[in-house]
């Protein structure tokens, strides 16, 4: 069984979501402190107990990380990964094992993993791994995203625009966080829906509406241009200026 090594639980209170991230692990016990750590750090996550479950739901939805552990029940993670990559999924995937060997990390890595991570682990490296490969999937380095003349720090969960720092909520700021990584595409409200929720959350009524309503009012300073503009019957983009 893996071990999670030096993870504060005060350290960050997000109860809403915006990544959605897959966690294949046959332990429970790792199954369940892991989950509850993204969940946490602002991820909503789907859980996973063998290589079977995990293969029909990485094949079924969308998920911006899929952690998959190599040492599973019915299909080993080698063999996921290699179905996945076989089936034309791109989405990034950090392994984990508890076989250090570099020939073993070398399999991995040329069978499509994206990273990998050797247990026991700290689970703040694992966070950050995950983190990085969110960045990673929008194509953005650094944790500052830049749209026009606002700024979000993703780190410091922190949003200004024209030098004035904005008053958004845990569910607002996530959800202009999601709309800054695409800036310039269409987002749909089920697109919205399936970032701000995890697998044990039911979307609530107008919730998409309301908080970007909501989020527009506060980003809207006297004298700027809109940002935010609706595609009727497709859904929300972000971008400086409607086309």
């Amino acid at each position: 069984m893996g071990r999670v090594e030096g993870w504060d639980r005060s350290s960050t209170t997000v109860n809403l979501y915006l990544m959605r991230v897959l966690f294949v692990e046959d332990s429970v016990r790792l199954r369940h402190s892991v989950g509850q750590a993204l969940r946490h750090s602002g991820y909503a996550v789907d859980l996973a107990s063998d290589g079977e479950e995990g293969l029909w739901q990485a094949t079924s939805l969308d998920f911006d990380v899929i952690i998959l552990d190599l040492m599973l029940p019915k299909l080993d993670g080698l063999t996921v990964l290699e179905r996945l990559r076989g089936q034309g999924k791109t989405t990034h995937v950090l392994l984990l094992t508890a076989r250090d060997a570099i020939s073993d990390r070398v399999r991995g890595l040329k069978a499509g993993a994206d990273d990998y991570l050797v247990k026991p682990f700290a689970l703040e490296e694992l966070l950050a791994r995950v983190e990085a490969l969110c960045r990673r999937g929008y194509g953005q380095k650094s944790n500052c995203l830049v749209v026009s003349d606002l700024k979000i720090d993703t780190s410091a969960k922190q949003a200004v625009r024209a030098g004035q720092a904005l008053a958004l909520k845990p569910r607002e700021f996530q959800v202009l966080e999601y709309l800054a990584r695409r800036a310039g595409e269409v987002a749909t409200q089920s697109e919205i829906e399936a970032h701000l929720y995890n697998e044990e959350a039911e979307p609530m009524s107008n919730v998409v509406e309301s908080t970007i309503s909501s989020i527009r009012r506060k980003i809207q300073l006297p004298g700027l241009p809109p940002l935010i503009h609706t595609r009727r019957g497709m859904g929300y983009v972000l971008e400086p200026r409607s086309s």
